[in-house]
């Protein structure tokens, strides 16, 4: 069996499973407004799928995108996810023998995407309590230095460990991108659960490219949804090409549209919910001598944990976790350097699934205490 095929049994056996919690993937599985489900279901009633989206998306859900940026001129490029932006963006302004400069940890699939364009990927390591466990604008001056740095890869809040950058950084990062003259991917993707956050297109909008999720915040990650926001001439840059040239599924657009204009009155208890949970997962962690949060409070929807002080395998934490029903992520996922650490942990699920958590993990703990590494291969 071929790896990809592998992969993919093993998120259908997870999806297939009716009585998991899924706390590994970010995701918010926290109750929709009842008037995105409204909007999906006229749409389906409707049958406007019959037709195809317009190609940069719906005006509307663009403008309202925008909106929540608190941004007026630049504009919205509608994609199949989060993810479409990235890979279309990454492998568009990266031509080979360029670098691509990205922290470690971070989320790995543009790293990936630039290599398949040709490009050295430079992954910086910020996994050290003495820096704050956040890149330096000095590690970033440094890395472009010699030249060469054609894209710089910030995510803010970074996944998978929950600091957010100052203004003060971010003015740093966009004033060394732009004395490169490289092109600034600032992906936000969890900017709705930080407690404070800067736009780096605020200082550098002429090659700034931000990402919008619609999968984390309202929990859309099933309807494949999002997009870039940049200047309109990026954004005629990337259309040349540009993967959904017939549009994104219209009936996730008009979800969106709904979901972004209840936003307001809905979203706060899910920020609540999930700032609470996160005290009941530091709570318990506190009382294990094996585990430290190197973060917190997570300016993300998700807590790391650090396991490395005993030497405990975070494969076979997630290993134990999953023989009782519950998904979280072992670094592995998003690095090399660090994989031996911690494990992440998401937080917009339901209390009583935190409280789940949190019940079983001393035995977790003992479990792997014990152990060899885990066996079985986690994505």
């Amino acid at each position: 069996m071929e790896p990809y095929q592998r992969r993919s049994n093993h998120f259908e056996a997870l999806f297939a499973n009716p009585k998991l919690i899924w706390m590994g993937q970010n995701t918010n599985h926290l109750p929709s407004h009842p008037d995105v489900k409204r909007a999906m279901i006229a749409a389906i009633e409707d049958e406007v799928y019959h037709s195809y989206a317009p190609p940069a998306g719906l005006a509307e859900l663009r403008r309202l995108i925008l909106d929540d940026f608190e941004v007026s001129d630049a504009d919205a490029l509608i994609t199949d996810g989060a993810i479409e932006g990235l890979y279309h963006a990454c492998r568009h302004f990266i031509r080979p023998g360029d670098r691509m400069i990205t922290t470690d940890p971070t989320w790995t699939w543009p790293g990936a995407f630039a290599k398949l364009s040709g490009a050295e990927v430079v992954a910086l390591p910020i996994y050290e309590a003495d820096q704050n466990y956040k890149l330096t604008a000095d590690q970033l001056a440094a890395a472009v230095a010699d030249g060469g740095a054609r894209l710089i890869y910030i995510v803010d809040p970074l996944n998978p460990l929950g600091i957010c950058y100052t203004a003060e950084e971010i003015e740093a990062f966009a004033a060394i991108a732009r004395s490169a003259e490289a092109y600034l991917i600032h992906d936000c993707t969890y900017r709705h659960f930080a407690y404070g956050h800067t736009l780096a297109y605020r200082y550098y909008p002429e090659r700034t490219i931000t990402t919008y999720s619609l999968s984390k915040w309202l929990g859309a990650a099933g309807l494949r949804i999002g997009a870039l926001m940049a200047r309109p001439s990026l954004l005629q840059t990337l259309s040349n090409g540009q993967p959904n040239s017939l549009g994104s599924n219209v009936v996730s657009q008009l979800g969106a549209i709904a979901g972004l204009k209840a936003k307001d009155e809905w979203f706060p208890e899910v920020l609540r919910i999930s700032r609470h949970n996160q005290g009941l997962i530091h709570a318990a962690v506190q009382q294990i001598d094996e585990l430290t949060m190197p973060i917190f409070p997570s300016h993300g929807n998700f807590v790391a944990i650090d396991c490395s002080r005993a030497g405990i395998s975070p494969e076979a934490l997630c290993d134990g976790f999953l023989r009782r029903d519950i998904q979280i992520r072992h670094a592995g996922y998003h690095t090399d350097r660090y994989a031996d650490r911690f494990i992440k942990v998401s937080t917009t699920v339901p209390t009583q699934h935190t409280q789940q958590f949190c019940d079983v993990l001393p035995a977790v703990v003992t479990e792997a205490l014990a152990s060899q590494p885990a066996t079985e291969k986690h994505y």
